[in-house]
């Protein structure tokens, strides 16, 4: 559904994007993972057709945002950078004035929208009394007017409290599951994006470090917390299983019998406290790469 091939931008003389490509499935949430200055809002800048790359080019649907812009765009809603609204106009009125630009929509599709993001005991409140969440409500609203079929998201969640944050997290997961939709979406927030997206890319310094899924951050060893009294046992079991210690876990080959482990121990005199798998997470491989650039 969005293709992003071999993306180069630079601003001032300094490259801001060297080369990025991945694509994004139909019905797919996928997550735009970096640190500040990676490039993430100049790639949703790109397929929004409000940045223009150097080289490469983006595409929606197999339709390319660089030579037919408002073709690809049609099937697109988005909230880009801080969404802007009149704040003497009532939420309803903003919609209704900032859908016009595009054709308009009706009041039954307004109205229906305005309840599904649970703003219609406020919508008709100046949006200078809305709060920060409120206000990210009416902007998800107004990228959902008309129905499109892909959502581009920049931060979504930033400076939400955490019940907004869950809020918005089950709003994206019910477009996808009951709706079909395709979101794209960049964040910081990496507990976020590994409960809400099917793939990440990350991206470090202009460049894609890492594509992939939850499969793709299993470790190829098995990595075990394992408490045993007396602890000089972890270091036997370690060279009876064939494997080691690394920060005090076990670390043993991913086909070894976990019970066969305890066992062991405990036939050995230990006295087993604890013993949990350890499994790495997205912040994990986040940081091994962070790492990596900062060498």
């Amino acid at each position: 559904m969005l293709e992003v091939i071999g993306l180069k931008k630079k601003f001032a003389g300094k490259p801001a994007l060297k080369g990025v490509e991945f694509s994004v499935a139909k019905g797919e949430i996928f997550g735009l993972l970096g640190h500040n200055g990676a490039g993430k809002s100049t790639t949703l800048g790109i397929l929004l057709g409000m940045v223009a790359p150097d080289e490469g080019e983006t595409r929606i649907d197999g339709i390319s945002v660089q030579k037919n812009r408002a073709e690809a765009l049609a099937k697109v809603g988005a909230i880009f950078e801080s969404p802007g609204f009149y704040d003497y106009l009532s939420g309803y009125a903003n919609l209704k004035l900032l859908t016009s630009y595009s054709g308009g929509v009706t009041k039954a599709a307004i109205d229906e929208v305005v309840e599904r993001v649970e703003l219609d005991d406020r919508i008709h409140s100046k949006v200078g009394t809305y709060s920060h969440g409120m206000r990210q409500r009416l902007a998800l609203a107004q990228a959902l007017l008309p129905e499109p079929e892909v959502l581009l998201l920049d931060e979504p969640t930033d400076g939400l409290d955490p019940e907004g944050i869950k809020w918005f997290r089950d709003f994206i997961l019910d477009l996808r599951d009951n709706r079909g939709m395709t979101v794209l979406f960049n964040s910081h927030l990496l507990a976020e994006v590994e409960q809400m997206c099917d793939r990440v890319v990350i991206l470090q310094e202009g460049r894609k470090v890492f594509q992939g899924g939850s499969a793709d951050l299993e470790e190829d060893q098995l990595v075990l917390k394992f408490e045993v009294d007396p602890p000089s046992l972890l270091q036997n079991l370690a060279v009876e299983f064939g494997g080691g210690v690394k920060k005090n876990n076990l670390v043993l080959p991913k086909t070894t019998d976990i019970a066969l482990v305890v066992a062991k121990a405990v036939q050995n005199g230990g006295q087993v406290r604890e013993v949990r798998q350890v499994k790495r997470s997205l912040e994990d491989l986040y940081l091994e790469f962070s790492r990596k650039v900062t060498r």
